[in-house]
């Protein structure tokens, strides 16, 4: 059976704007979610894209039993999640960015032990899993230290950590890297890649954050206008976009000119050496570089492509996001 399982889901919502040359305020019916349909298995690592307004919230809330549709039907491992909420509670967990369910006050080890009675999970059980979370995302140095003192990026580890101590089979993560470190970030995404691998713990990722899509989830999903615009392979999805590659190259041979290169590749002097530009769907790197080669010997050489954010730029673009 499909852990979860999605069909034509629909979500609006009224707003209220303020109406041109007048005090009144207007009505106005936003579609967060349009005909939303989607299948997820057991174990896979799942990221959600799609700019401010697309309806990637609207779509996780759903699913954690927050929010109820309009229309269109969505159960998790069989559970609706809206209409058991509380069964549905035990068997998932949450972090989104910008949001703390740990005290303020009290040290998250205080917090666990909260978070251990609200999910009656076994004083063993819940040992066994402090110390293997503490070990894994390096909680030990303040596990008792109030929350408020806490740095952002020990804040989200400390989040992270409560969310996984009752073991639950589904994560969801909104914006889980906003505001962390560069090695924040790495230890992040190695443990989320280690805990699926380990407990085939199912993880659903929205976030701005591409690098954290494509290092975490192999499966991506973009939505756009509260529609489902593209679900499938992350990587196929990418190279859809990547119409840009550069060769940077410097040779030994200081009066060394390059060749004639084939049509479509674009050569450009540097101060230290030449890049040629060209659309990897019409050249391969390695032709590139095969010309190359034929004018001298490479002195050094690097093969760059364009940057994940600029293709999800372009990506927006053309879906007219």
């Amino acid at each position: 059976m499909t852990y979860i399982d999605v069909r034509n889901l629909s979500k609006s919502f009224v707003v209220r704007k303020k109406q041109p040359h007048t005090l009144r305020r207007g009505r106005e019916e936003v579609h967060a979610l349009r005909d939303v349909s989607l299948r997820i298995e057991r174990g896979e690592m799942v990221g959600c894209m799609g700019p401010n307004g697309a309806g990637k919230s609207t779509l996780v809330k759903i699913l954690s039993g927050i929010l109820l549709p309009d229309g269109g039907t969505a159960t998790v491992d069989g559970r609706v999640p809206w209409m058991e909420r509380k069964a549905h509670a035990a068997h998932i967990g949450a972090v989104f960015g910008q949001r703390t369910q740990l005290w303020w006050d009290v040290s998250p080890l205080e917090s666990y032990g909260l978070l251990r009675d609200i999910y009656r999970t076994p004083r063993e059980a819940w040992r066994q899993r402090l110390d293997e979370m503490t070990e894994a995302l390096g909680l030990a140095e303040f596990l008792r230290t109030p929350l408020r003192q806490l740095s952002l990026g020990q804040r989200m580890r400390a989040e992270l950590a409560g969310s996984l101590l009752h073991s639950p089979e589904l994560l969801f993560l909104d914006e889980p890297t906003i505001g962390l470190d560069a090695l924040s970030k790495l230890k992040l995404r190695a443990f989320l890649k280690e805990e699926n691998r380990r407990h085939r713990t199912t993880v659903m990722l929205t976030t701005h954050d591409m690098a954290d899509m494509t290092e975490v989830c192999r499966r991506g999903m973009v939505l756009g206008h509260g529609r489902m615009l593209y679900d499938g392979e992350l990587a196929a999805l990418l190279r859809r976009y990547d119409t840009e590659k550069t060769v940077c190259f410097r040779y030994e041979e200081a009066c060394c000119t390059p060749p004639a290169l084939p049509e479509g590749c674009v050569l450009r002097r540097q101060e230290e050496g030449y890049e040629a530009v060209f659309d990897p769907a019409l050249l391969s790197a390695g032709e590139v570089i095969a010309r190359l080669q034929k004018a001298g010997t490479l002195a050094e050489m690097t093969v760059q492509g364009r940057s994940v954010d600029r293709l999800v730029a372009r990506m927006y673009e053309e879906m007219r996001l």
